[in-house]
């Protein structure tokens, strides 16, 4: 008898109802996975409903190392797309955005709204990487990272038309206070 071989960290999987998402620690009897749309959930080996997609790192052992999980969070929060879950707002949940072009010969473009709310979050985080990469930067002067982070300051300032899709204040896109463009 072959023995059974754990998933290792990044192994790519799907569930039925959680979707897309990636093992990021390994326990005896479960493994902690990030999903794209769904944050992280720890779910059964033998849950029915878990599916494997690509098998990474595969050992009869279990590993339980947390640098390699926290190391491995950094990498697909960088890299991956993943992204917090930010609750859309009740009154756009469902909802669809249209964009109606000014020549009424052509056709209109319908996109669910939860597809578009998905992309400016993605963007929004995106822009938070950046931002700490500028910070973090080794050989940057002070100067030229203040005058990058203006540009980004300027980016947000310009996206907060989409706050309006946010349930949360919290998460709302913030630019300059005063009223220099």
């Amino acid at each position: 008898m072959e023995e059974e071989l754990t998933l290792g960290v990044g192994s790519r999987v799907q569930h039925a109802h959680y979707g897309p998402g990636v093992v990021v620690a390994v326990k005896y009897a479960q493994y902690r996975v990030t999903f794209m749309d769904h944050g992280i959930k720890m779910i059964d080996k033998t849950d029915p409903l878990f599916e494997v997609l690509v098998a990474e790192n595969t050992t009869p052992e279990v590993e339980t190392a947390s640098e390699v999980e926290t190391s491995l969070l950094k990498i697909l929060r960088l890299w991956g797309g993943i992204t917090e879950v930010v609750p859309l707002g009740d009154r756009w949940k469902g909802g669809n955005l249209i964009l109606q072009p000014g020549d009424p010969s052509l056709k209109a473009k319908e996109l669910p709204i939860d597809t578009f709310f998905h992309k400016i979050v993605m963007l929004r985080d995106r822009l938070r990487v950046l931002e700490q990469n500028i910070n973090s930067h080794k050989i940057l002067t002070d100067e030229e990272k203040v005058n990058l982070q203006q540009y980004i300051t300027r980016i947000y300032g310009s996206l907060t038309t989409f706050n309006v899709l946010f349930r949360d204040k919290e998460h709302w896109f913030t630019g300059e206070k005063s009223g220099n463009d």
